[in-house]
């Protein structure tokens, strides 16, 4: 089969209508990143499908390297939010497997295919392709939690309460945020209610009682 810049693309489409993604991941960007992740440039079949550790500059720049898809520097966001973070919640990307406490926003954040993808994914094509995603169609929603699980065990306990615990991202200064709440807050300390009242974002909206 000949190969051009958009077969690729066509076929990574259709992977992942079959895996079930929602429509809204049913798009040219979505395909690329999947592409990305699996370095599969062009001229590459998929039995030789890798899976390096990429951030989401790195996708778009791949993107444009090897499939000449430009996209503005502010659409960083919309990979991220719109694709990447679908990927993660459905398993079939991970999230900083090289250093899964790494903080959120930081510059280093990377995202590698899951094993179990890339095993799938090698034999799109052959004659074991229809068998393979029947079997990993029947485990995705288990390898999605496990891998969910295993994000929320990176996250920090903070107990804001007696009895009442929450989460935040991993990080220093969700360490800082746990200290000066944890150690400051049960003395009504007048700094320490202003960082109370700062993980409102952080901790997902919860608002603290101030002083």
């Amino acid at each position: 089969m000949t190969m051009n810049n958009n077969n690729h693309i066509d076929e990574a489409h259709k992977i992942l209508i079959s895996l079930g993604l929602p429509r809204a991941q049913h798009n040219e960007r979505s395909s690329l990143c999947l592409l990305a992740l699996l370095n599969l440039m062009p001229k590459k079949t998929w039995i030789n499908a890798e899976n390096p550790l990429v951030g989401i500059t790195p996708i778009m720049d791949w993107a444009q390297k090897h499939y000449d898809k430009e996209y503005a520097p502010n659409s960083r966001e919309t990979f991220r939010r719109q694709t990447i973070h679908q990927f993660v919640d459905a398993g079939i990307a991970l999230y900083n497997p090289d250093k899964p406490d790494r903080p959120p926003n930081s510059p280093k954040a990377v995202y590698q295919i899951a094993p179990e993808v890339l095993s799938l994914l090698r034999s799109f094509g052959s004659p074991e392709w229809h068998d393979n995603l029947m079997t990993y169609l029947s485990l995705s929603q288990t390898l999605a939690a496990k891998y969910a699980m295993e994000r929320e065990q990176n996250r920090i306990p903070m107990q804001i309460a007696p009895g009442k615990e929450i989460t935040l991202s991993p990080g220093e200064h969700s360490e800082l945020i746990r200290a000066i709440v944890e150690d400051f807050g049960p003395r009504s300390h007048p700094i320490a209610c202003w960082f109370m009242l700062a993980t409102r974002v952080i901790s997902g909206g919860i608002l603290m009682q101030s002083c």
